[in-house]
């Protein structure tokens, strides 16, 4: 092995190989360490973590939605992987950890943030690999965000939207109140319909049940206040007030929308055409 100054090349480049980190830095370390390989790796890792300290209190909104599904298609996660700039999110080696972490939190059924982080992974932790990462790319990465899926019976269908900014789980099954339905595989198909929808138009409830008490008795006073301000009869500013709430309705709650791929059909229509119930769903967009 190289001693003192004496440092080759070939070190330089095997270096930089095993850590991701730039030419110079691994020389620099190769130098600092007199040669000795290992003590190279451990004076970068401890730079790696000088940096991320450095970038803690930095913004990282950019990134991806990674997802990963099981064999039969009845377990799906999201996970969130964030970075400071758009140019590290189309990064192959960023976009190839965040689907590593995506795999893994698959693997190990977690659905918890900090749970996801204390995982082992290639020979560390999460964290640590995610700590390293900020390290070599010289901006903030974290991990920010996870979610977990699992159909009882159905299946819990993923959908990355073009871009890989924007993700949906939609949990369904088949009610089997539809002759023309041929069970999950049928739930499958329209489950990556309805997941496009939720893409596409953010509800904010499956049903009106599920609408929040707070977001109707405001919606209701905003109407109230507008028909008062276009000169409207007290006796009628209630009736009203529930009729643009039902229009609420149709524009946010996802089984009262017009289908995205046919604006005549409502989602709801869809899913009693096809026999096939939604349970819920997870959105996760970049940054939110």
């Amino acid at each position: 092995m190289a001693t003192g100054m004496a440092i080759s090349a070939s070190d330089v480049k095997r270096l930089r190989d095993e850590t991701g980190v730039g030419m110079m830095d691994c020389k620099r370390a190769l130098t600092e360490a007199n040669g000795d390989f290992e003590a190279a790796i451990e004076i970068l890792r401890k730079k790696g973590q000088k940096v991320a300290a450095k970038r803690a209190d930095r913004e990282a909104k950019e990134g991806v939605i990674a997802t990963a599904a099981s064999a039969d298609g009845s377990t799906s996660v999201l996970v969130e992987v964030n970075s400071e700039t758009d140019f590290v999110a189309r990064n192959a080696e960023f976009q190839q950890f965040a689907q590593a972490v995506a795999d893994l939190a698959l693997a190990k059924r977690v659905a918890d943030r900090d749970a996801l982080l204390a995982l082992d992974f290639d020979g560390g932790t999460v964290a640590a690999a995610v700590e390293a990462m900020t390290g070599r790319i010289g901006e903030k990465i974290d991990v920010r965000r996870v979610a977990l899926v699992e159909s009882d019976g159905g299946k819990a269908v993923s959908y990355i939207h073009p871009g890989s900014r924007l993700g949906v789980i939609v949990d369904v099954a088949s009610t089997g109140l539809s002759g023309g339905a041929s069970g999950n595989g049928n739930s499958e198909s329209v489950g990556r319909d309805v997941a496009m929808q939720v893409a596409a138009l953010n509800p904010i409830a499956l049903s009106r049940d599920e609408v929040p008490t707070e977001v109707k008795e405001k919606e209701m006073e905003i109407a109230r206040e507008f028909a008062r301000s276009q000169g409207k009869p007290e006796q009628i500013i209630d009736k009203i007030a529930t009729g643009t709430l039902e229009r609420y309705y149709k524009d946010n709650v996802l089984t009262e929308q017009p289908f995205v791929k046919d604006a005549s059909t409502r989602v709801g229509d869809l899913l009693n055409a096809a026999g096939v119930k939604v349970r819920r769903y997870v959105r996760f967009a970049l940054g939110d």
